[in-house]
């Protein structure tokens, strides 16, 4: 089925190929990703539509001595494949496999580490500086797309770029919605045109002449810009200093390759604007790019199945229901979002509720201090992020929200580990980095119904409260009717036990549950991390030999730490067991597999527990009357 692909082993051998050669090698590649992501789920409409650019980009460019830098990065497996890891895509996102994301460590060919979006033309600006530093002739080249422009760090970085007078090029990507008409034979034959040396320096030439004669250099100036702006937006990326050319089809090899080949030869930032489809070349996912976005495994032949049973409520389905729920009861509730409305769970309220939907697209900064305003103004903003994603908003987090004590909800979606997208998207650093804010708390859910019962509790508070949960289904614990709260700050015992008491922050208290059961162990589910329930710590403390904390977070600063630091604040002296991530990135793979590595799932608690406090476990000396122990 792929005669010509089975051939290419590196992008030396797509060079050593006819251009006439090209056209089938895009096809063979793209049945063989349809059918590999098919196998092992992953994301599949972006990549559809970023075949021929791949194809293109490896055949003229000199890689990996030239630099790709791909943003967001989840549209290279037509790269990886290329590149020498065809035999692995079945590994793709699992444990021990490839990621799906440009990895440095992976391949000499993934130049930059990318998987949060708008960083391709800051690190491409960096390298392309970095070669000219070290007079290194080479190319950098930044693919930015699917959104990744509606961050401001890629205008921070075209605004340095453009007066760097150093060689890069940026293709966007646009795949999503046209900035102008789709292109025809005339965009073609003038994008080329545009790219040629001809032109370029006619209009050296053009300016050397006229700029003694300032009239005419500003007529001829107009009239450029005025004849270009017909048919193409080249004025907002020519004012940062980028020549711009396009837009063409990112489809069309016979228009890519010579653009590509004209624009090697051209001094200076350079802008590429291509446009392409999702899902290109696969019917169902051309027609549903969102749905197709990031599909598990499906046959391709018969394309996604719904379900033969109803799967549990997801955590995202829990918030969601949530906030369409607190938004009838509280007009002044709003929602914001960074451009993750499905992945969030937000598609019903954006239905219901347009006027008080917000997305402002990738830009988490703006979305922090947007909502700020909102709050500034009486109104009662839900930002609906990924944990991963808050880390690129800290500074407004600190200085524009909570500095001026404004109630707001922080909907921390995929806390924890997140399985196949990696260390990237690990929603693990969210409590140490949340928990030394004042004025912010942060609830740690157990299941669905607390998640539902503690987003209500975070609306009803005068600051900001972070609820975090995983991404996923929980326990699967029925669902409260109404609206209830549940108190703020404080734990509850789901266990009484002797000896051992595990304090368990999220749902790792199930699992802490099943340990205890062997281990004769007290479990408290702490609900809180922020503030934690003193009250009762120092009774747990007072009436057991030992603590474990568990949570699906860093061990560095979490909330096992808080616990140790509010235990040292009271001047008692107890051991405890912290169990949570420690000091390393978490590897891709399945979240089930992750977590027992960790050592925490069941087996692994009670393994650990063991391992510490044989002897308080075998003896089982109950301490209830011994009160606390202090220090000194």
């Amino acid at each position: 089925m792929t005669p010509l692909l089975d051939s290419i082993h590196s992008p030396a051998d797509v060079r050593r190929l006819s251009p006439h050669q090209l056209p089938a090698l895009a096809g063979e590649l793209r049945h063989f990703l349809i059918e590999s992501v098919g196998k092992t789920g992953g994301h599949f409409s972006s990549n559809l539509g970023t075949v021929e650019l791949t194809v293109a980009l490896h055949y003229v460019f000199n890689t990996p001595h030239d630099r790709l830098v791909w943003d967001v990065g989840h549209q290279t497996y037509p790269h990886k494949i290329l590149t020498g890891r065809r035999d692995r895509m079945g590994s793709l996102r699992q444990l021990g496999g490839i990621a799906g994301f440009p990895k440095r460590d992976e391949s000499e060919y993934d130049a930059f580490g990318t998987a949060h979006s708008s960083t391709s033309i800051s690190a491409t600006l960096g390298m392309a500086m970095a070669a000219k530093q070290k007079g290194e002739q080479r190319h950098s080249v930044a693919i930015i797309g699917d959104g990744a422009m509606t961050a401001g760090m890629a205008f921070e970085a075209m605004n340095n770029a453009g007066v760097s007078d150093c060689n890069m090029l940026v293709i966007l990507n646009d795949n999503d919605m046209s900035i102008s008409p789709p292109v025809g034979a005339l965009n073609k034959y003038l994008a080329q045109l545009m790219s040629g040396r001809f032109y370029t320096a006619a209009k050296e030439v053009g300016r050397q002449v006229l700029k003694n004669a300032p009239p005419l250099f500003e007529l001829a100036r107009r009239l450029e810009h005025q004849t270009k702006g017909l048919i193409l937006p080249a004025t907002l990326f020519e004012k940062f200093g980028f020549n711009y050319i396009g837009p063409i089809d990112g489809h069309d090899l016979d228009a890519l390759i010579p653009t590509l080949e004209n624009i090697k030869n051209l001094n200076g930032p350079q802008f590429l604007h291509i446009v392409t489809r999702k899902g290109q070349g696969y019917r169902l996912a051309e027609a549903e790019p969102i749905v197709y976005h990031g599909p598990g495994k499906f046959d391709p032949k018969v394309g996604l199945v719904p379900p033969a049973t109803a799967p549990k409520q997801t955590f995202s389905q829990v918030f969601g229901n949530w906030l369409c729920d607190m938004a009838a009861h509280d007009p002044k509730l709003v929602a914001i979002t960074p451009a993750m409305r499905e992945g969030s769970g937000m598609v019903e309220f954006h239905r219901r509720f347009p006027d008080r939907y917000h997305d402002v697209g990738i830009a988490e900064q703006h979305a922090l201090t947007f909502a700020a305003g909102l709050a500034c103004e009486g109104l009662k903003p839900v930002v609906a992020i990924y944990s991963t994603f808050l880390q690129r908003a800290y500074d407004q987090l600190i200085h524009d929200v909570a500095l001026q004590k404004l109630p707001m909800v922080l909907a921390l979606d995929r806390a924890g580990i997140v399985g196949a997208d990696g260390p990237t998207h690990a929603g693990v650093y969210d409590i140490p980095f949340l928990r030394c804010i004042p004025q912010v708390s942060i609830a740690c859910p157990a299941d669905e119904n607390e998640c539902r019962m503690l987003l209500t509790t975070a609306h009803e508070q005068d600051h900001t409260v972070a609820v975090r949960y995983p991404r996923g289904t929980g326990a699967g614990t029925p669902m409260s009717q109404g609206l209830p709260a549940l108190p703020f700050g404080k734990a509850e015992i789901r266990r009484q036990g002797k000896a051992l008491a595990i304090l368990a922050f999220g749902t790792l208290l199930y699992p802490a549950l099943q340990a205890a059961q062997n281990l004769n162990a007290t479990v408290v589910n702490m609900r809180w991390a922020k503030p934690l329930d003193t009250e009762l710590l120092m009774q747990i403390a007072a009436s057991h030999d030992a603590l474990v904390t568990v949570e699906e977070g860093a061990l560095m600063g979490g909330a096992g730490s808080a616990v140790l630091e509010a235990l040292l604040d009271a001047g008692v002296h107890l051991p405890v067991l912290r169990l949570g991530v420690p000091d390393v990135f978490t590897d891709h793979g399945d979240p089930v597999k992750i977590l027992s590595q960790l050592g925490l799932d069941a087996s692994g608690i009670e393994y650990a527990v063991r391992q510490r406090f044989a002897p308080i476990i075998n003896t089982e000396v109950a301490t209830a009357a011994k009160g606390l122990k202090l220090v000194g």
